[in-house]
Parts: structure tokens; C-alpha cells; sequence
């Protein structure tokens, strides 16, 4: 059975051997390494025919094999170094490495080699039996650095399918070492090892393959992550040091006699302790993280993975935690600590403390904007590191460092931040987790984000002043209304008071004086209501008779010259609408009309209804006004044409109402000739009566007849 499976092992990795060397010999020998990936499948293709011929024919001898074997490991030891000889020209490999490797592996088979050759020809035993396999152990090891080499840029190499002949020689190797490893460990090579050998490389041809079709038709853009790395580091930590826990644990039993159950169950559990103490430890990972980054990879950071962090921390909208403690957050991340402080300059021109995370604040926080350190930090963009100040203070030109800086005993670097070319703010970032050596990458990348974090500070404050002015500016519209409305009832009272020396004796003016006090009351109640609980202007909406309400009007304003004209039908008119308010609108508009209109000219008031909607038509013959005055001035608030006296809100008040019931006012005008104010409002449709009940609409209230000229 087990020379049946000997010989379906070793007869296909012959076959699989022999039909790599004929793809690669057909269309694949311009390169280096192909040709060097040819000349391996031949000799791995005899070395596997010399086995198969040994279980078959127990020929060739021991020696043959033995000097085939090292034959195939120089050819695959011959193929990486290729590998590594093309990456070399593009200078991202380490030459001291590379050639520290590459020298270690020739002078290893060149022993090897000659050792067996002297053996075989001459019979000289260099090296014994268990010196042999410790070379191939060496040997074995020796290719899986040049593996991890190749592997660990491969994303520069730019060619996607070398991650397969990486994942095949690898492969290869591993399986050498393990079993090698088992015969030193043994005394001699296990069976299922020996047996299973040809068979693994017979498996690992297809990956060889790809790679050599696939390096013509596509690029590689393969990068292992520090994440990666880490991740897969603390894995295979975590299993060695299972392994170690129930190796310990047994002769822990063994040896600890009587106690000896209860002892392992100790030693377990304080070993499992240890270890969830070591995983969790933020000290260790920043640690471990370092170390990756200064011996597995060229750059410190992850570039893409930095990015991105920082985006998406800066992108949450949420104010938990605020954007100041992010942003120290972020800055501080970036050299592994967890503490910061962010000082931003004010209206006053110095620096005053935004926010604190981890660090308890002194008494006095502020930094004068004229301080030595602000100076200097204007003319140069340097970040301080604190522990280098206070050792070598004339590296920073025995710069003076404010108090409210230095009073924070953990604080190690401080980097200022500009927005365009001017300080904008600084960070104090405190003490990191584990010792980090700083170089240029670090400072490059703490400079760009701190631009980008600043830049996000200002928007920021930006928008908080832009706040604050919408609300000044909600507050002075509300004034100016309410000024609006003030104005209209001083000048009903001044009225009141002129005309009435004058005509103190007649009934029908007291009577009239009566009534205008009365709605100058109710108005000025409804007015100190709303500025105590604003309302929506459509809250006290009811149904409204236009035709009347337009008929109260007419009557308001026939003391004024000239008399409008009121030209309609007496058919009722429903609009859903405030009553006073939709009277003060129409009011409005008849005043500005006969304002605009001279004694002899004319206004006409036209109401129309039409498909649920009711216009009214204020049409005069007075001066008329421009397209641009009507497009950008007339109603846009704060806007007058009457100088001081005029507030410039009437008409932009007016067409704001309409458009809040669902109308619209829209203006037609020619300069000479006159103009025409369409008010368009919806029609409502009247609530069903029941028996016996009458229809109500709200009235307006009337305006005192004491406009009667003196």
C-alpha cells in the first residue's frame, strides 16, 4: 500500500513537473524568471523521477538522490533570488538584507554540495547524517525569508500573480522544514512524510502555472496591510502560546504529584490571564504596531488607511464627542497617544483652550497672541517636541514656552495649525503609549491632517457665526414688523389728536374716535402677544367674505385722493385667511397706490374668480416703476423708496402673507403709465350649514373715519 502510494505521488509530481517545463518552453522564456522557473521544473521533475526509480527500481543510489535534492533546492533558492535581483533595480528593497540573504544561501549549498560531492567521489564524510539535515532545515528557512522578502512588497513589484509562486515555493519550503525537522527530532524521515512529498509539489504546479499566464495579462496591485501583519502576528502568537500553555500544563500534572491537578489548573488560569492581559494592553499593541512598521515595511503608515479613518471620524455629524476632542483625537492618534489639548485664536488675537482629553487644564489656560512661541510658529511651521526642548533648548532658539503649555506636566509635542498661512490654532498632544521615534514621515503626515483638521475647525466656527447672524437678523425682521405695524397705529393716533380740537363736539367723530382706539387697542394686544408666543400667521385663519372686506376698504380710503374705484360682482367670495391681516395686505397696497397716483388720476380695485381662485386687481395710473426696481427692489425687505420715513417692509409683508395662505401677489408696470398688483388667493369652500343655522364670516375691523381732512 504504501509503495502504491509512493509511486502515484512521486509518478504525478513527474508529470505535473515535466507539463509545467512544457508550457513554460512553449510560449514563457523572455524573462529571467521564467527561464529560471523552467530550469526548476526540469530538476524538480528528475529529482521526482530518481525517487519514483527508487521505490520501483531501488536505483539510483543514495547519493545520487541526495545530490539531486540539494540540485532542487539551489534551483528554487535560484528562482527567488531572481525574484529578488528585478526587485532590486527598482530600489525598494533593503540592499543589506537582500544581500545578506542571498550570500547566506550560496554559501550554504555551495557546503552542502561539495560536502556530498567529496562523500560520493572520493569518499569523505565532511558532514554526518544529522549535519546534513540540519542544512536542509538552514536551507529550508533560509528560502522562506526570501519568500517573505519578495512577499512583503510585493505590491511594488507590479505584477498581480506573483502572490502565486510566492504561495507555492513557501509551500515547498514549509513542507521541507517540517519534515526535516521531524527526522532531527526523530533520528530518522517519517514515512507519511517521505510519502506524501511528491504528491504536495504535484498540487502546488497549478499555482506556478497561473503565475506564468497570468504575468502577461494583468498588473499586480497586491499590498499586505499593517493590519495584516498584526493581526496574523498576534494569531500566531496566541498559538505558540496555547501550545506552550498545554505543554506547561501537562508536566505541570506530571510533575506536581499529588497537587499536580489542581497546580495545572492554577497554572492555566494565571497564564490565561496573563495572555487577556497582553492582548488588551493598548502599551503592547502600540508596541507591536511600531515594530511591524520599522521591520516589515518601507513607510510608518498606511497612507489609505489613515485616509480613511480620519475621514470618517470627521465626517460623523453627531456631536458626541464634539469636533474639537476629534480632532485631538485624530492628531494624537497618529503617534499613538490618547491625550491632547486644542487651543483656536479668538476675536481678541490670543489663543484660548477649546478642549481637553486626558489631561487636567491649569488655572490659566490662555495663550497671548503676541507670546515668543506665537511669533515663532508664524514664521515657521515647526512642531516642538517638548522632551527635545528641555533637553537641547538651543535647538528652538531658547524659545519661551507660555506657562499654560508648560503647566501640563505629560504634554510632548506642540503643532500648530494654519489656516492658509496664518496660526490658527495649536495642539499640545501628550506622552504616547510606548516610545515612538520620530523622522520626517511622521511630521509630514501630522502637517497635512493638521491642515485638514483645521480647516474643518474654521468651517465650523464659520457656521456658528453664520448661525448667530440668522438669528440677529430673525430678531431685526421681527423688529422692523413690528415697528411696521407700530408706525401705522402712531399715525392713526396723530391723526386722532390733530382733528380732534377740532371737532371735539360732533357725535359722529367721537363715535368714530371710539372705534379707532378700540382697534389700536385689540392691535397693539395681539401685538405684545405675539412678541410674548410666536405664532404661525395662519393659525387664527377663518372664513373671510372678500367682496366686503374689499367694500370696507373702499370706504376706508374714499378721504384720500383719489377715490378708488370698486368694479365686481356683489357675489360672496370666501377666503380662508386671517380677517385684520388680510385686511392690513389689501390696505397696503390701496395706500401705495393712491401714494403713487397724482389727485386726477384713477384706482381701480377688479375682483375675478376663476377655477377656485380669486383675483383682485389694484390697478392705477400713477408713475409706474421699472422692470429692474421690480425685480430686485420692490419686494425685498428693508428697501424703500420713501426715505427715511418709509420702513420698506409693506410690500414684501404683503406678498409673504399671500404666499403663506396659498396666493401670490404678482406685479405688472411701466414707467408714465401706472401700474397693476394682482392679488391671487385661493377660494375656500364654505362649511355645510346645518338646519336652522346662517353663515358667518369674519368681518374686518373698520378704520376710524377720522382721516376727515381738517
Amino acid at each position: 500500500m504504501v509503495t502504491n502510494l509512493s509511486v502515484i505521488s512521486h509518478g504525478s509530481s513527474v508529470l505535473a513537473f515535466l507539463m509545467l517545463a512544457v508550457l513554460i518552453a512553449s510560449k514563457y522564456l523572455r524573462r529571467d524568471v521564467d527561464r529560471t522557473l523552467f530550469l526548476a521544473a526540469l530538476v524538480s521533475a528528475l529529482w521526482a523521477f530518481s525517487l519514483l526509480g527508487q521505490v520501483l527500481w531501488q536505483q539510483p543510489s543514495f547519493f545520487v538522490r541526495y545530490l539531486l535534492e540539494l540540485l532542487r533546492d539551489a534551483v528554487w533558492i535560484a528562482l527567488l533570488l531572481t525574484l529578488l535581483r528585478d526587485a532590486a533595480r527598482t530600489g525598494h528593497f533593503m540592499g543589506k538584507i537582500r544581500s545578506a540573504l542571498s550570500a547566506a544561501a550560496i554559501s550554504l549549498l555551495l557546503l552542502l554540495l561539495t560536502s556530498g560531492i567529496l562523500e560520493y567521489v572520493f569518499g569523505i564524510a565532511v558532514l554526518d547524517g544529522k549535519t546534513k539535515v540540519v542544512g536542509q532545515i538552514a536551507l529550508a528557512l533560509l528560502g522562506l525569508s526570501l519568500v517573505e522578502q519578495i512577499w512583503r512588497n510585493a505590491g511594488k513589484l507590479g505584477r498581480s500573480s506573483l502572490k502565486y509562486i510566492c504561495i507555492g515555493t513557501a509551500t515547498l519550503m514549509a513542507f521541507d522544514f517540517f519534515m526535516y525537522a521531524d527526522a532531527l527530532l526523530f533520528g530518522q524521515i517519517s514515512d507519511p512524510f517521505w510519502t506524501a512529498r511528491g504528491l504536495v509539489n504535484a498540487l502546488l504546479v497549478p499555482l506556478f502555472a497561473v503565475n506564468v499566464v497570468n504575468t502577461r495579462k494583468q498588473p499586480v496591485e497586491f499590498q499586505l496591510s499593517r493590519s495584516a501583519v498584526y493581526h496574523v502576528g498576534t494569531l500566531t502568537f496566541a498559538g505558540l502560546y496555547l501550545i506552550f500553555l498545554a505543554v506547561g500544563g501537562y508536566y505541570v500534572k506530571v510533575m506536581g504529584g499529588d497537587w499536580g491537578e489542581a497546580l495545572q489548573v492554577l497554572f492555566i488560569t494565571l497564564s490565561m490571564v496573563f495572555f487577556a492581559t497582553l492582548i488588551t494592553s493598548r502599551r503592547i499593541r502600540a508596541r507591536l504596531m511600531i515594530f511591524i512598521s520599522q521591520n516589515f515595511f518601507d513607510y510608518k503608515y498606511d497612507y489609505r488607511e489613515q485616509w480613511l479613518k480620519m475621514t470618517r471620524e470627521l465626517a460623523n455629524l453627531d456631536d458626541s464627542p464634539p469636533l474639537p476632542e476629534r480632532v485631538i483625537r485624530i492628531l494624537a492618534g497618529l503617534v499613538d497617544s490618547n491625550a491632547g489639548v486644542l487651543w483656536l485664536k479668538d476675536e481678541d488675537g490670543n489663543f484660548a483652550l477649546q478642549a481637553a482629553t486626558n489631561l487636567t487644564p491649569p488655572k490659566y489656560t490662555t495663550i497671548d497672541g503676541q507670546a515668543e512661541l506665537i511669533r515663532f510658529l508664524q514664521s515657521r511651521e515647526w512642531i516642538i517636541n517638548l522632551q527635545e526642548y528641555h533637553h537641547d533648548p538651543v535647538r528652538y532658539k531658547l524659545l519661551e514656552i507660555p506657562d499654560a503649555i508648560t503647566k501640563f506636566s505629560e504634554g510632548w509635542l506642540i503643532i500648530p495649525m494654519y489656516l492658509d498661512n496664518s496660526l490658527y490654532g495649536l495642539v499640545l498632544v501628550g506622552n504616547p503609549y510606548a516610545k515612538v521615534e520620530l523622522n520626517w514621515e511622521n511630521f509630514d503626515l501630522i502637517k497635512v491632517v493638521a491642515r485638514q483638521t483645521c480647516n474643518l475647525l474654521a468651517q465650523a466656527d464659520a457656521q456658528n457665526r453664520l448661525s448667530r447672524a440668522m438669528q440677529f437678523e430673525a430678531v431685526n425682521k421681527a423688529s422692523a414688523f413690528m415697528a411696521h405695524d407700530l408706525k401705522t397705529l402712531i399715525a392713526q393716533m396723530t391723526l386722532l389728536a390733530n382733528n380732534a380740537a377740532k371737532h371735539r363736539n360732533n357725535p359722529a367723530f367721537i363715535d368714530d374716535m371710539i372705534h379707532t382706539v378700540e382697534h389700536a387697542t385689540k392691535k397693539m394686544s395681539n401685538l405684545v402677544k405675539h412678541i410674548r408666543k410666536p405664532a404661525d400667521d395662519t393659525s387664527n385663519s377663518d372664513f373671510v367674505d372678500l367682496h366686503q372686506t374689499v367694500t370696507q376698504l373702499i370706504t376706508q380710503h374714499n378721504t384720500g385722493r383719489p377715490v378708488p374705484r370698486f368694479i365686481g360682482s356683489s357675489d360672496r367670495v370666501l377666503i380662508r385667511a386671517d380677517g385684520e391681516q388680510l385686511h392690513n395686505v389689501l390696505s397696503h397696497l390701496i395706500q401705495n397706490a393712491q401714494d403713487a397716483t397724482p389727485p386726477d388720476g384713477e384706482i381701480t380695485l377688479t375682483l375675478k374668480t376663476s377655477h377656485g381662485q380669486a383675483v383682485l386687481f389694484i390697478q392705477d395710473t400713477g408713475c409706474g416703476m421699472t422692470e429692474d426696481f421690480i425685480k430686485f427692489q420692490l419686494f425685498k425687505p428693508f428697501e424703500s423708496t420713501k426715505g427715511l420715513t418709509g420702513m420698506g417692509i409693506g410690500a414684501y409683508q404683503s406678498r409673504e402673507y399671500a404666499r403663506k395662505i396659498g396666493g401670490n401677489i404678482d406685479v405688472t408696470s411701466e414707467p408714465g403709465i401706472g401700474s397693476c398688483f394682482s392679488v391671487r388667493l385661493p377660494i375656500a369652500q364654505p362649511p355645510t350649514l346645518k338646519s336652522g343655522e346662517t353663515a358667518s364670516t369674519t368681518d374686518s375691523q373698520p378704520y376710524s373715519r377720522a382721516k376727515t381732512a381738517e
